[in-house]
């Protein structure tokens, strides 16, 4: 498994010459709704077994949770799968709000 930090995935996202992957959120709904990267997809890593059928597996994938551990359990889970392209948030949308974005609220 991959890991990517905060100001690299930010990097990412900015360049027009780099495809964008899916920023796959697995925390809970209220979790989402207190702070998210924008253009995130919210799937709860509760509900990831059921419903991975809908990722696309040519694409990647980073994984996004609160701290990073979460996170990481689903990207093990998809690459089990046989996902090849799955990349873990280190530090998670913590280290995104103080790396990238101080103005996004934290808890």
């Amino acid at each position: 498994m991959e890991h990517i930090t905060a100001p690299d995935l930010a990097a990412w996202i900015a360049d027009p010459d780099r495809p964008s992957p899916l920023l796959l959120d697995v925390r809970e709904p209220w979790e989402h709704q207190t702070c998210n990267i924008e253009g995130s997809q919210l799937i709860p890593m509760n509900t990831i077994p059921g419903r991975f059928s809908e990722l696309d597996e040519d694409q990647a994938i980073v994984c996004i949770c609160h701290h990073g551990a979460r996170s990481m359990q689903v990207a093990a889970f998809l690459e089990r799968q046989g996902f090849t392209q799955v990349i873990n948030l280190t530090g998670g949308v913590h280290a995104w709000a103080t790396q990238v974005d101080p103005a996004m609220p934290t808890y």
